[in-house]
């Protein structure tokens, strides 16, 4: 239990280090003249969530596109709603991704005392056994079982201590990242739907950078 906590903890910590880097290419991203430079900005890993968002940011926005001499969704599916859900999708993906080895954390944390509280009962009821069969309580016959139950109970702290630590560590850090993650899915979000970043200069031109409003 103890080695299982410690790999959780040293491979979730590495993780989330990762993803706070690759958070802060994020500014590089917006400063890119185009979407395709922006995307070298954040990274050729696959497995970065802010990359994953971009992608499928942007591959909703084109499903969307009017495809010559085919067939189109945009009379039946909303721009806004269709580029949230695909947003929201990856949003949840990272979460999951986050949350992997978490429940390991809390199983470990929840049950490691009961476990060293069963080896001290069990220690108490060997010392008990030695005094039955010698009839006598000698310190002899109750300081090595004794001895062994404390043991027993230190071990159980030791692992369980370490368990609701990194948990609660490990948690505060996804709400964390999180946050980066809605914050970036948001303005892309206004990307996708009004050609700007909300907050930027050219969210409040109405040149043609903007998308044309959709017609009901």
């Amino acid at each position: 239990m103890s080695l299982s906590t410690w790999m959780v903890i040293i491979v979730k910590a590495l993780a989330l280090r990762q993803i706070s880097k690759q958070a802060l290419t994020t500014k590089e991203f917006w400063l890119a003249p185009d979407f395709l430079e922006g995307l070298n900005k954040l990274g050729g890993d696959g497995s970065n969530p802010f990359r994953q968002l971009a992608i499928k940011g942007h591959a909703a926005n084109a499903h969307l596109q009017p495809q010559d001499g085919r067939p189109h969704l945009n009379n039946s599916l909303d721009l806004n709603d269709w580029v949230t859900r695909c947003l929201r999708s990856s949003i949840d993906d990272a979460i999951a991704e986050l949350q992997s080895g978490l429940a390991v954390l809390a199983s470990v944390g929840s049950t490691a005392p009961f476990v060293g509280l069963f080896g001290t009962v069990w220690g108490i009821y060997h010392a008990l056994l030695a005094i039955g069969a010698a009839g006598q309580s000698t310190i002899d016959k109750v300081a090595g079982p004794i001895g062994e139950s404390l043991i027993m109970t230190a071990l159980g702290l030791a692992v369980a201590i370490p368990a609701v630590l990194g948990y609660n560590a490990l948690v505060r850090g996804n709400k964390g990242v999180l946050g980066k993650l809605n914050r970036f899915a948001y303005d892309l979000h206004a990307l996708f739907v009004t050609g700007a970043r909300v907050g930027s200069s050219s969210a409040f031109n109405m040149g043609s950078k903007v998308l044309p409003m959709r017609k009901v």
